[in-house]
């Protein structure tokens, strides 16, 4: 009588092992990206309480993305002279 009842529900809890692993799998690799981002990429904040305009701090030249290819980059004049002024 008792393994009637046992039998199915170990067959269903057998069944979502790969499931929960994947999910698993994907919860860790989202949680270390989003740490890995938020300590290397300068344009990732959490507060922005002490700068308000923090990107205008990001370095241009430094590629921002996981995959740059073929970026350049030159400072455009007359922007760089309406940011001295605004400030």
């Amino acid at each position: 009588l008792c393994s009637q009842f046992v039998n199915p529900l170990l067959f269903y809890v057998f069944q979502l092992i790969p499931l929960v692993g994947v999910l698993s799998f994907a919860a860790v690799g989202a949680l270390s990206f989003s740490v890995y981002s938020l300590f290397t990429k300068s344009d990732v904040i959490i507060n922005k309480s002490g700068n308000p305009e923090p990107w205008e701090t990001v370095n241009p030249s430094k590629p921002q993305k996981l995959l740059t290819i073929n970026q350049k980059w030159k400072p455009i004049e007359e922007l760089e002279n309406v940011k001295k002024l605004t400030k």
